[in-house]
């Protein structure tokens, strides 16, 4: 059965975890240059395989003992959290445009640039971690999808005036403070049961 918590949930902190990532620089980066839909279909379709992994991982997860799988989780996101605060911005990085800007070569660019950049990104991990914590596969994965598809149409459409706005650092650290809480959740559900 569906939740909209669930899927609130996942959405707001995967939202939050992601919207600093070299991901919405590199929507921005691809907007910029050519038709955003085009662009959009392609870092999607990049974005539902990358979850429909980390739901997969998650889902093994949650085959572990309900007090193991806690605990693994929470230091997980205890490792999310410390990497969010800890990391440094790495700058743009440079991407091959397309010889044509035809439907498929500009959003199997986009497709490419994400599927690769974003392999074992800390959200795919964040995603299979809920995915594990909630027991609920499809409510985390529209969550997860949803918070992705709206971080990258941000950095399409509208990026540098939302940065303009809202620093960086201070999304990097609610992001990291969220992810503290749920550790602490978590973890206190680890030692509790």
């Amino acid at each position: 059965m569906f939740s909209f918590t669930v899927a609130a949930i996942v959405f707001g902190v995967v939202f939050l975890a992601e919207l600093p990532d070299k991901t919405a620089l590199a929507g921005l980066m691809l907007g910029t240059r050519y038709r955003a839909s085009y662009v959009f279909v392609g870092v999607a379709a990049a974005f539902a395989v990358h979850v429909t992994l980390a739901i997969a991982a998650g889902s093994v997860l949650g085959l572990l003992p309900h007090r193991l799988v806690q605990a693994i989780v929470g230091v997980l996101f205890l490792a999310g959290a410390a990497v969010l605060l800890l990391k440094k911005d790495d700058g743009e990085e440079e991407v091959r445009k397309p010889a044509d800007q035809s439907f498929w070569k500009v959003s199997g660019a986009g497709f490419m640039l994400i599927l690769v950049a974003e392999f074992g990104d800390l959200t795919q991990i964040m995603t299979a971690n809920l995915a594990a914590r909630y027991d609920d596969p499809l409510s985390v994965g529209v969550g997860a999808v949803l918070a992705l598809w709206a971080v990258a149409g941000l950095g399409i459409v509208g990026g540098r005036t939302l940065m303009r706005y809202v620093p960086l650092r201070l999304i990097t650290k609610v992001a990291a403070l969220v992810m503290l809480a749920l550790a602490g959740f978590s973890l206190y559900e680890a030692v509790a049961s």
